[in-house]
């Protein structure tokens, strides 16, 4: 277990010159590990976890960030970005993710401003995230907002052996990324759309399916999971058409290729 305690050695000289900081949770594995190891190396009143309650955070996420919390004696903020107000975002366009982000550290920044001064802002952004489109990067710097595990090269593999190291509840958790993610580009995003994709996943959830997506393509729902389940879900999909047309998508289809996180990407070069 080494190389686990050379990254926490990392991690650990990190902190020491950021000696406040809020953390902007999302219940994930990644900003979890931040909000961990912020809160074990500053202390409790240090050491802020922030996260936004809005309509493109699943529940699940947010309870599970609200337990974490509790569990792990973390102070937490609860503010609402309303992102969904902003029409960078509800256009999705392909830089949404840098309108996402820019409302979340606008609001926290307001925090600093009003509550917490001298304290930086910290996401949960890792070092395999710097090889991925990703736009909200581009916000995080604008906000001046720290990415520590990428800082500290610290990829994803190593934050799940860290977490599992230090036994957090989420260490295994699968990736899930914001709801708006399920869209392809050009799609506009509004709450109720928000609420069926939701609502789609949480019941494939109940079915066994854990690493789930139902991407929305113009009121139709294509469900990716994992290639070796697919055969499981064709098994159930009469009911899972049945319940997915209830929530109100008027046609369900499965993706034969399988998960693959970020496929929505692929779009860009046509949309350039």
């Amino acid at each position: 277990m080494k190389h686990i305690d050379e990254h926490i050695q990392k991690i650990q000289n990190w902190f020491k010159n950021h000696p406040k900081v809020l953390i902007a949770l999302s219940g994930g594995v990644d900003s979890c590990l931040v909000a961990f190891m912020a809160r074990k190396y500053l202390g409790k009143e240090n050491a802020i976890a922030v996260i936004s309650n809005s309509v493109s955070l699943k529940s699940k996420d947010y309870k599970d960030a609200q337990q974490f919390a509790l569990d792990n004696d973390i102070l937490l903020y609860e503010i609402d970005a309303k992102e969904i107000n902003n029409p960078g975002y509800n256009s999705n366009p392909i830089d949404r993710c840098y309108y996402c982000k820019s409302n979340l550290y606008q609001s926290i920044q307001s925090l600093t401003k009003e509550k917490f001064i001298d304290y930086e802002i910290l996401n949960g952004n890792n070092y395999s995230d710097l090889g991925d489109y990703r736009p909200g990067i581009k916000a995080a710097k604008e906000y001046k907002a720290l990415s520590p595990l990428a800082e500290c090269e610290i990829n994803k593999i190593t934050i799940r052996d860290i977490s599992n190291h230090f036994r957090l509840s989420v260490w295994d958790k699968p990736a899930s990324p914001c709801l708006s993610s399920r869209f392809p580009y050009g799609e506009k995003i509004t709450i109720q759309k928000l609420k069926q994709v939701e609502q789609a996943e949480d019941f494939l959830n109940t079915k066994g399916f854990r690493d789930v997506r139902v991407r929305y393509m113009k009121g139709k729902a294509k469900i990716e999971v994992p290639k070796k389940q697919i055969s499981l879900l064709e098994n159930i999909q009469i009911q899972v058409s049945q319940q997915l047309k209830q929530i109100g998508f008027h046609n369900v289809t499965i993706d034969k290729e399988g998960f693959v996180s970020g496929k929505l990407n692929r779009d860009i070069d046509n949309i350039l």
